[in-house]
């Protein structure tokens, strides 16, 4: 009988390839163990990406940057933050982006896509994304696809950032098949700084991305079989300690997290407010 093909989002590859033990917590074990604290920067960068959406659902006339404040009013998120004062600032924060942002915009193009689903299927994979954003666009050979991620998280975003993602390169896989031409700029949108950050796919290059997912799913299996044949389910999903202990949903939970400092809900959205030198490993949106 054929292999069923893995089911799987860039979140899903994205947890496994951070920490097993994390991939468990959240997609197999059930009931599921308790969560922490809902995160602040969850909430502002879902907050903006929110009112992206709706800045494109609008009549192109009503597409301009004074319509930011009621996009973002309808679409806030407030859970998370310290205080209603740092509430406040990140709101103010969040509105300077999105006018900045939107005044850049041409109201006129249509994207090909926002917050569109793309899937494709391999030989492994039966894969499925949300991008934020799909451009279609001249290019040097002809009519093309570009794949758009809006960031609000950390600064100093490159192209070296742009290539190694392999939840973009899943999605312009994924959207040259769905569309039928070539798609292989992926552009990272880095709200509070205003810049952009791209890397342009060879088909190599996006090949190896998706043997890279391949290799991940064959992994998750194993692990997963190896437990139904009556593994240890904490050595057939082992822990990844580290920095990013601190800002798991489940920290609580593992031993391992234990062993480094807990953040606080709101300290990332704190580091954006008050910008200061600080570690990469600080949380992504």
């Amino acid at each position: 009988m054929p292999e069923r093909l893995f089911v799987c989002t860039p979140s899903k590859l994205a947890a496994y390839a951070d920490c097993p033990r994390r991939y468990r917590y959240t997609y197999l074990d059930r009931p599921a163990p308790p969560k922490g604290p809902p995160w602040a920067h969850n909430s502002l960068g879902a907050s903006v990406h929110t009112a992206l959406r709706a800045w494109y659902s609008r009549p192109v006339p009503e597409r301009r940057p004074e319509a930011a404040a009621a996009l973002l009013k309808n679409t806030w998120v407030r859970d998370g933050y310290r205080d209603d004062e740092q509430e406040r600032a990140a709101y103010r924060q969040a509105l300077q982006w999105l006018e900045a942002y939107l005044g850049a915009l041409d109201p006129t193009v249509e994207p090909l896509g926002v917050e569109r689903v793309v899937a494709v299927k391999t030989s492994v994979l039966a894969f499925n994304g949300r991008a934020d954003r799909i451009d279609a666009r001249s290019g040097p050979d002809g009519p093309e696809v570009v794949i758009v991620d809006y960031k609000t998280g950390r600064t100093g975003l490159t192209s070296d950032d742009a290539r190694g993602s392999q939840a973009l390169a899943l999605y312009a896989y994924a959207a040259q098949r769905m569309f039928r031409r070539p798609c292989r700029r992926v552009e990272l949108h880095h709200l509070p700084t205003g810049t952009v950050s791209a890397f342009v796919h060879s088909d190599e290059s996006l090949d190896r991305q998706v043997v890279r997912a391949e290799a991940t799913a064959r992994d998750i299996t194993a692990a997963q079989r190896a437990v139904a044949d009556g593994a240890d389910p904490d050595e057939a999903f082992p822990t990844t300690p580290g920095t990013l202990c601190g800002w798991c949903d489940y920290r609580r939970t593992c031993p391992a997290g234990a062993g480094y400092p807990e953040q606080q809900q709101w300290a990332a959205v704190d580091r954006l407010l008050n910008p200061s030198p600080q570690p990469r490993a600080a949380a992504e949106d």
